[in-house]
């Protein structure tokens, strides 16, 4: 009986004693930086920041951080209406659900909507004195995105790019967003929805609360579909958080989503990262 007693002393001893260790260690070396950005509950919302002129802050308050994560992985169209796909874009986007060969796996730019699908999370950092909005990519290869706030229109010889050029305004407490010029090498969201180079985007950004902003974008892409059609997601705000150093070519952790060995989809097609 006494051995049984000590047994189950030196247990519970040993125990705490991991236990204690284990959040000492959590305390020296916080959540791995896979989750940053999805961890626990938001604090209480209070009134959305704005800046000194009462113009609303998409940003963080003066003195403080955090970041805006995406929660899903696609766009919610108004009474679950479909895609008004054209023939070859729905099939497009039916052969990516099955094959998820998606250039964000291999380090590419995400522009549009997916952008804020992205693991990590964005900043958007206002430089009022530059008129120009930054929206940096936490995740992603190094990259950002540029809204022009002079009011200056889009250039007529745009150059294709992943993030187009990007014009915005101001409708109340809305950032609305005009883009154009957008390449086709990058996936419009999570839901594997095609594009061309004919893509105009109207994104607008309402932040409802210090934790809550809605996006809502309107694609307007006669070489994809045969209607414009408007969707939108919800995306949250994790204080204290904050941007750090990502090198996606030395850390990426979907090689199973290139050319992998994941047996649910099919990865017999070659792909050159």
């Amino acid at each position: 009986m006494r051995h049984r007693l000590l047994h189950v002393l030196a247990i519970f001893v040993m125990t705490q004693a991991v236990s204690a260790f284990a959040q000492d260690l959590g305390n020296q070396f916080p959540q791995p930086p896979g989750q940053r950005g999805q961890r626990g509950q938001a604090a209480p919302a209070k009134p959305a920041p704005r800046w000194p002129d009462a113009r609303m802050n998409l940003g963080a308050p003066l003195g403080e951080k955090g970041l805006w994560i995406g929660g899903i992985t696609t766009l919610a169209l108004p009474n679950n209406a479909p895609v008004p796909y054209q023939p070859w874009a729905q099939a497009l986007a039916a052969y990516r659900r099955q094959n998820e060969f998606e250039p964000h796996t291999r380090c590419k730019p995400s522009g549009g909507p997916r952008q804020f699908l992205t693991p990590y999370g964005v900043e958007f950092v206002e430089l009022p004195e530059l008129k120009r909005i930054y929206i940096f990519d936490v995740g992603g290869p190094h990259t950002y995105r540029i809204i022009y706030m002079d009011g200056r229109p889009h250039p007529k010889d745009l150059i294709p790019s992943y993030y187009g050029h990007n014009v915005g305004r101001w409708e109340g407490d809305t950032l609305v967003v005009d883009s154009v010029g957008y390449n086709e090498a990058f996936w419009l969201d999570r839901g594997r929805s095609p594009h061309t180079e004919k893509l105009h985007m109207i994104e607008r950004f309402t932040r409802t609360d210090s934790n809550n902003m809605r996006y809502q974008v309107t694609v307007d892409d006669p070489g994809a579909y045969t209607a414009t059609w408007t969707g939108e997601f919800a995306i949250r705000w994790v204080a204290n958080d904050e941007m750090f150093e990502y090198i996606c070519q030395d850390n990426n952790f979907a090689s199973e989503l290139m050319v992998g060995s994941e047996k649910s989809i099919d990865r017999t097609s070659p792909i050159v990262p």
